[in-house]
């Protein structure tokens, strides 16, 4: 997994669903596209910042609980159920199917997250690497309504109803519609990572085959400025997140 753009990088890896790393507990069931715990791969160790993408399952009443964090942005994308959040900040709250949580760990930071409630709940948790170390802490979380268009998640800058976020990173959500086609946003930043939460859809290229893309699966695009290329739903309502990486 190239780690820095180069003439010979290929412009598109395909990081297929069944072939993520996958750790099974009494009380998790995730599913790492990326190197993480006692799952290590050097082909396989981030896509730029982008360092963990992590699909976990969480069974009622469990959790992880109080540990500890330094010098990473966290993302929490929860996709059903809820997600009871504390932290050493002071912070405590419920994440909700719908809602992002956003947290800088900086200088250190400890927090649990625990599902309080009587069903699995299963959300998305990405670690970003921050462009400076040993910066403040800081929390937040939001509701996002997702529709068909891309809904920015994460700015750099805070514009918009995004959060902010410690790195020149961009983070989109969309749940298109079936054979709605979904251009992919012009962007400055020529690495994109995209992560199917649900559904079916094909990711379309000028000059390319057109790629099946599925539940669980991640596609790494490195463009050029004259790079082109859409999404299109192919199921009801397909579920996506896309990244745009300095």
């Amino acid at each position: 997994m190239p780690r820095t753009p180069s003439t010979s990088t290929p412009t598109l890896i395909l990081r297929p669903a069944d072939q993520r790393f996958h750790s099974q507990l009494d009380w998790l069931d995730t599913w790492h596209s990326f190197s993480f715990g006692s799952h290590q791969d050097p082909n396989w160790m981030g896509f730029g910042p982008l360092r963990v993408i992590n699909d976990d399952t969480i069974t009622a009443g469990q959790g992880f609980g109080m540990h500890p964090h330094r010098d990473m942005e966290i993302i929490t994308v929860m996709v059903e159920g809820a997600l009871t959040h504390t932290d050493s900040m002071g912070n405590s709250a419920v994440l909700r199917a719908g809602e992002v949580q956003r947290m800088s760990a900086g200088s250190g930071i400890m927090h649990s997250e625990i599902n309080q409630t009587g069903a699995p709940c299963r959300l998305l948790q990405i670690w970003i690497e921050p462009a400076q170390l040993g910066i403040q802490p800081a929390y937040e979380q939001k509701p996002f309504a997702i529709g068909e268009g891309w809904t920015p998640l994460i700015e750099p800058d805070a514009t918009g109803e995004a959060m902010a976020i410690e790195r020149r990173v961009r983070l989109w959500r969309a749940q298109p519609q079936c054979q709605q086609p979904l251009p992919l946003p012009a962007a400055k930043e020529r690495w994109l990572w995209i992560q199917v939460i649900d559904g079916e859809l094909t990711l379309n290229r000028e000059g390319s085959p057109k790629q099946a893309l599925r539940r669980g699966d991640g596609v790494g695009l490195i463009q050029t400025a004259a790079t082109q290329g859409e999404l299109m739903g192919l199921s009801e309502r397909a579920d996506v997140l896309l990244f745009a990486l300095a």
